[in-house]
């Protein structure tokens, strides 16, 4: 390999997958996440051992944690598939520096989604009963069940991502086959290449097929947010039975997935020094998305408010209850990190500093999380019995799962890192050569 080639964007890239080792800190974040990881399996092993009464669920708080990860992490995978596949469908230069990790991002997050669904089962090791499978019993799935849609959803949503992820991979394996010195990774990365030899009919196909992926992924977001929010309305429950919350969803997954994948962008752009590929104006790019999105928040929470004093005596009640009640911290917790803390990404200054852009994505990913915990916890916090008086507070193995998730997905994040190129290599040449096709 020359020089030359190891200055130009495929040598440079390509390197950091085909180095034999990483320094200290990749070791130590592994390490990390393989601990959080470990506290995850604690926390799928209480409630399949015990049952699910190790959770703090009860009446009438029956749904928890479970069900609050559940839509967050849905709605990171949502928002990051639906800004990946616009991306690619525009052809826009940001997806030069973002699409791999952040297709990346969607495939991991829709990973731990399917976790909560499926330990809310409560006896998960029998979650194939939700497919309808040619059972010698002839007992069929539910179909009126809200986890039975879970499965169709999440299903549909691994697949669909994941050839998204991998139809753009294909190019960049067979760089990493063609670079690789070992035989053995010559071998693996030529397995998943397919062949590829980079002939004007390959690309043909590649470009097509890539693009009707990403077409694809357009409806699932919209059918897979909907069918979260269709969950709550299939209760009775006032604050859930209300059609505007499938908006409410897709906003704000939207706005945690840009959140997301703005703050893996400025860290892996800090770790790989990659300030080469994600540049200054991708960070500013992405912090200006994030702020309008947090700006349509706000215009989502000031109409569900004015809607509801308009709605009658029972959504006034509903709306105070969440305002002024128990968890009403939550909920105003969430307006502040969603809708105020990113209004400093108007100022040019703010967008250019990596740390304030990193704080204003964290800030909106922990109050979408909040917001998510008002909508399911606050909502169940109404009395229509004179026996109930129980009341929430998430215990040990509930924070377990949520913890080892976060673990989860910081250990596929890494390594993909590791093994795989975490930048466009074909996209990259084409940009750097004038070609923006």
């Amino acid at each position: 390999m020359t020089e030359t080639d190891r200055e130009a964007p495929a040598g440079i890239i390509a390197d950091i997958p085909l180095a034999l080792s990483f320094d200290w800190r990749w070791k130590l974040a592994i390490a990390f996440a393989g601990a959080l990881v470990l506290l995850l399996v604690f926390g799928m092993a209480q409630p399949v051992l015990f049952g699910i009464g190790v959770w703090g669920a009860n009446v009438p708080y029956v749904w928890g944690f479970d069900l609050v990860n559940y839509v967050w992490w849905i709605g990171i995978a949502n928002g990051a598939s639906l800004f990946a596949a616009i991306l690619v469908i525009r052809r826009h230069d940001l997806r030069t520096s973002i699409n791999r990790f952040a297709e990346g991002v969607a495939l991991f997050a829709v990973i731990c989604a399917g976790i909560f669904p499926i330990m809310h089962l409560g006896r998960p090791w029998l979650f194939y009963w939700t497919f309808p499978y040619p059972a010698t019993f002839e007992v069929w799935p539910q179909f009126r069940s809200t986890l039975t849609w879970d499965f169709w959803a999440i299903s549909t949503h691994v697949i669909v991502t994941t050839l998204l992820w991998y139809t753009g991979l294909i190019p960049d394996l067979a760089t990493l086959r063609d670079r690789s010195r070992s035989l053995r990774s010559k071998t693996v990365f030529g397995l998943f290449a397919l062949g590829w030899r980079g002939s004007v009919r390959h690309w043909a196909y590649h470009q097509t097929a890539y693009r009707i992926v990403a077409a694809l992924v357009l409806p699932l977001i919209l059918i897979m947010q909907s069918t979260v929010a269709f969950e709550f309305a299939t209760t009775l429950v006032p604050a859930w039975h209300d059609t505007r919350k499938p908006l409410h969803f897709v906003v704000t997954g939207i706005a945690s997935g840009l959140a997301t994948v703005l703050f893996i962008a400025i860290m892996l752009r800090r770790g790989l020094s990659l300030e080469r590929y994600i540049d200054d104006e991708d960070i500013e790019l992405m912090a200006k998305l994030l702020l309008a999105a947090s700006l349509v928040i706000a215009i989502i929470y000031l109409e569900e408010a004015f809607t509801s004093v308009l709605s009658g005596p029972l959504a006034q009640e509903t709306l105070l209850a969440r305002l002024f009640d128990q968890f009403a911290g939550a909920y105003w917790a969430a307006i502040l990190l969603i809708v105020v803390a990113p209004q400093v990404l108007w100022f040019e200054r703010a967008r250019s500093s990596l740390l304030v852009c990193a704080l204003a994505s964290a800030s909106v990913l922990v109050g979408v999380w909040l917001d998510r915990f008002s909508i399911v916890i606050g909502g169940m916090q109404g009395d229509y019995l004179p026996s109930v008086s129980g009341t929430y507070l998430p215990t040990f193995p509930e924070w377990a799962l949520l913890g080892g998730t976060l673990g989860l997905f910081a250990g596929f994040l890494l390594l993909f890192v590791r093994f795989l190129p975490v930048i466009s290599m074909f996209e990259t040449r084409h940009a750097e050569h004038g070609d923006g096709s």
